[in-house]
């Protein structure tokens, strides 16, 4: 009976203390956010909470199970798997307990900056150095697991470590697309490239940048769908960042008229539609004529706005507006295709030449001619 007995009590005191102890702190963060409302350190840090459960009570459960002389069959196995446990609900703790303060850190200097360029800089930055944090304490977590339940596995270890030299250069071959693309998310981490939230033009697809690991960086395009490209294309191809140097940017729209269209009347009626228009942020605009063919000119009109998403919006509005505006009040301004004769000079407007009226060859023009 004492052999059953003593095994349920330790495993239901060692689940009883972890709950009860992640409860309370879990209590004492949020009453120090309640009382510190100027952070979310706090309130970031309750995340803590189940990892660190699981960490108490793995680390009871290997102290109870040799304090209370725990005797089962497999005692071998179940205490390498409290340890295993202990290992890597230390690393999730550590990876919450890190995400929490980067998350603070970049709501503090969203709350000092006025600056979104920066801001979506230091984002980045924070999201690819979480994800290096997360691999290396991964690897660390099952490196030290394996070392210290697997002993026979150590001189394995030596051995790989003596002939590390030889096992670099092989993995290296190995992966190299793979630490490639490793390379140049850290480089575009920060070297300010692109970053989170930059509207790009890739492969002749309008987006935004949503997200970006340590391989990968997804673009959402306009029509919401998802464009995933490697990191090492922005690397090695040429692309367009039109939130490179600032948010702002021109829109112009093109329209191809004809020859009669009254461009200043036109000029006019895009600077009074513009004034009322709250995408556009005052700070110029323009309709010029660019081009001209033998049967229509070509006229650009520009406006600046603060982001891209304004400048799709007034492009749209202004295009529509100028053509509405040109078919009701000068229609003859739209081009048109010619599917008629041209009309013929009537005769009788054709001066009438007389014989007399004909120079001589040969004979130079007298001073009436």
């Amino acid at each position: 009976m004492d052999d059953v007995l003593r095994p349920l009590l330790v495993l239901g005191g060692t689940i009883t203390l972890s709950l009860v102890t992640g409860w309370l702190v879990d209590r004492a963060l949020a009453a120090a956010d309640a009382r510190d409302p100027h952070t979310r350190l706090w309130h970031l840090l309750r995340r803590c909470q189940v990892p660190l459960e699981f960490l108490i009570g793995s680390a009871v459960g290997q102290m109870a199970y040799d304090t209370f002389n725990v005797d089962l069959r497999r005692d071998a196995i179940i205490e390498s798997g409290l340890a295993a446990v202990a290992i890597f609900s230390a690393a999730w703790l550590t990876v919450r307990a890190a995400g929490a303060v980067a998350e603070n850190s970049l709501a503090r200097y969203e709350a000092r900056t006025t600056d979104l360029a920066r801001v979506r800089q230091f984002r980045t930055q924070l999201a690819m150095l979480r994800r290096v944090v997360t691999g290396v304490l991964t690897v660390v977590a099952v490196a030290v697991t394996i070392l210290l339940l697997f002993p026979s596995l150590r001189t394995l270890g030596a051995s790989m470590l003596a002939s590390a030299g030889v096992i670099g250069v092989i993995a290296g071959v190995a992966a190299q697309s793979m630490l490639s693309n490793l390379f140049a998310g850290l480089q575009i981490a920060f070297g300010d490239s692109v970053k989170i939230g930059d509207t790009v033009v890739v492969d002749g697809e309008w987006g935004t940048v949503e997200e970006m690991s340590l391989a990968f960086l997804t673009i959402r395009v306009w029509d919401d769908r998802r464009l995933t490209m490697p990191v090492s294309y922005f690397n090695s191809k040429p692309y367009e960042n039109w939130s490179r140097g600032g948010n702002q940017i021109t829109g112009t729209v093109f329209l191809h008229l004809d020859h009669t269209t009254p461009v200043p009347e036109l000029r006019k009626r895009l600077g009074d539609f513009l004034s009322g228009r709250e995408d556009w942020d005052g700070r110029h605009w323009d309709l010029v004529v660019t081009d001209t063919t033998p049967t229509t000119i070509q006229l650009r009109a520009a406006m600046s706005t603060r982001n891209a998403d304004d400048a799709w919006s007034l492009r749209c509005a202004v295009r529509e507006e100028l053509i509405a505006w040109l078919r009701d009040n000068h229609p003859y301004a739209l081009p048109r295709l010619n599917t008629s004769p041209a009309e013929v000079r009537p005769r009788d407007a054709i001066p009438h030449e007389t014989p007399a009226d004909r120079p001589i060859p040969g004979q130079s023009p007298g001073p009436d001619a």
